[in-house]
């Protein structure tokens, strides 16, 4: 099962980085702002998924998330424009 690393850009203009299996699936989740969706991203809709990528492993999905979410936002900005 390979693991992806996703962005969402959020209503106000926030990003948010997270990772799953199923990047559909997740990005409903969030979109419907119930149990499962992301606290920070609760309240912030509408959300738009402007990047995604397969990473691999969980482990290795984590560890790139924990790089992506370090960055600051100038630096994340550049990153979607790849």
């Amino acid at each position: 099962m390979a693991w992806s690393l996703y962005i969402l850009r959020c209503g106000d203009g926030t990003l948010y980085t997270g990772v799953a299996t199923d990047v559909a699936r997740r990005l409903g989740e969030h979109q419907a702002q119930g149990p499962k969706a992301a606290k920070y991203v609760r309240g912030r809709a509408p959300l738009k998924l402007v990047h995604t990528r397969e990473v691999g492993t969980r482990s290795e999905a984590l560890k790139e998330e924990w790089r992506i979410k370090r960055l600051s936002r100038a630096q994340k900005e550049a990153l979607l424009l790849v």
